[in-house]
């Protein structure tokens, strides 16, 4: 394994998420810390919170700023933008270190206009990082992610978008791949249903894992869930899934589902939504101890989900608020080890698999021509 992995070339995505260097290796250690902690001297969880993501900054599974400026006609996320919930400042303020925008469309748009949609929002994505160039920077691998955050940038992947988004064509999974999509929800479509996923749902599985896009099951049925774990040979994840026990929402986990998820080496995003998790910070906490009880550390992470119209627990208003659920876990209890996979470790690690499962595939197999009529008319 170890000449194979020596052996293997890294692919390359167009546009400005194309051709990105990686001096840093992704377990670089910040010479320096861009952020500033604001915090105060006589709360030492807070103290000790913000000590801790200087060095183990958040990985912000799920975030709609994309769709959320596209009602703006003017914005400055550089400057500051109180009209959203996100902007550089407030990201450093949180510690934010990296930040999956999401691409997830509104209800009803499938076919050509679900895919048209999303190219634009790839589109805008692109555009938006372009002129926070001070404050944002374009990734598509650990390790990219990484210089990122050495550089005093905080790095932005693209995903998850939603399955619609593909056309049922691979040719246009593979294109937008190209264009920079690293995460894909497998719900809303034919191919990945309630009733699990047809033999067209496993080849697309089987393709992401070639090109390296990883699988998003929040909202996806149990079999497809089930099947997916299965046959997925890279990390997959839930970018916004609380627990089921403590909150009956249907995109939450079940604990039967979670065990399963942390066997497999998956990753389960907890949102910071009112609806999926609670009202309060500690609510959001309670969720975090549950998932790491039942799946184990390093099965868990954090899905901001901001911007992407929920309303937030109290003290969670926005990106800069990281810090506060950080102290609660403090509180509680949680080391600095745990925290660290919590808040970076574990999302490095699930696109350092995705990574290095791609090249190996590359390998192996060649892009699939198969077609939905092919194998599933």
């Amino acid at each position: 394994m170890a000449d194979l992995q020596d052996d293997l070339r890294t692919t390359a995505a167009a546009g400005e998420f194309d051709d990105l260097a990686e001096p840093y290796s992704d377990e670089a250690v910040m010479a320096a810390d861009p952020y500033e902690p604001v915090s105060d001297p006589d709360d030492a969880p807070m103290t000790r919170a913000h000590a801790i993501l200087a060095a183990h900054p958040v990985a912000d599974g799920y975030n709609g700023l994309p769709w959320a400026l596209k009602r703006l006609s003017h914005y400055d996320l550089e400057e500051g933008e109180s009209t959203v919930d996100t902007d550089v400042p407030r990201l450093r303020r949180g510690h934010v270190g990296a930040l999956f925008w999401s691409l997830h469309l509104p209800d009803g748009l499938d076919g050509d206009r679900a895919v048209g949609a999303t190219l634009e929002q790839l589109d805008l994505a692109k555009a938006v990082a372009r002129t926070c160039d001070e404050g944002l920077r374009p990734a598509c691998t650990a390790g990219q992610v990484a210089d990122a955050r050495n550089c005093g940038r905080v790095a932005v992947l693209l995903g998850p978008a939603g399955a619609p988004a593909v056309g049922d064509s691979l040719g246009i999974l593979r294109q937008l791949h190209f264009l920079g999509l690293r995460v894909l929800t497998l719900t809303g479509v034919s191919w990945a249903s309630d009733a699990g996923l047809t033999r067209f749902g496993e080849e697309v599985v089987r393709e992401m894992n070639r090109l390296g896009v990883i699988v998003d099951l929040s909202g996806a049925s149990a079999p497809t869930v089930r099947r997916v774990l299965s046959l997925s040979r890279a990390p997959v994840l839930c970018s916004r899934s609380g627990a089921r026990a403590l909150r009956p929402h249907p995109v939450n986990l079940p604990d039967d589902l979670l065990a399963e998820l942390g066997a497999a080496k998956g990753l389960c995003l907890v949102p910071l939504t009112a609806e999926q998790t609670g009202p309060t910070v500690r609510d959001v906490a309670d969720h975090l101890d549950h998932i790491r009880a039942v799946a184990g550390a390093q099965c868990v992470g954090l899905s901001g989900t901001y911007d992407s119209g929920s309303a937030h627990p109290q003290e969670l208003g926005d990106t800069s608020c990281y810090p506060r659920l950080i102290a609660e876990l403090l509180r509680r209890g949680w080391d600095e080890a745990d925290v660290a996979l919590l808040t970076w470790g574990n999302v490095q690690r699930m696109l350092r698999g995705a990574d290095f499962t791609a090249r190996a595939a590359q390998q192996r197999r060649e892009p699939s021509a198969a077609t939905i009529s092919e194998l599933d008319g």
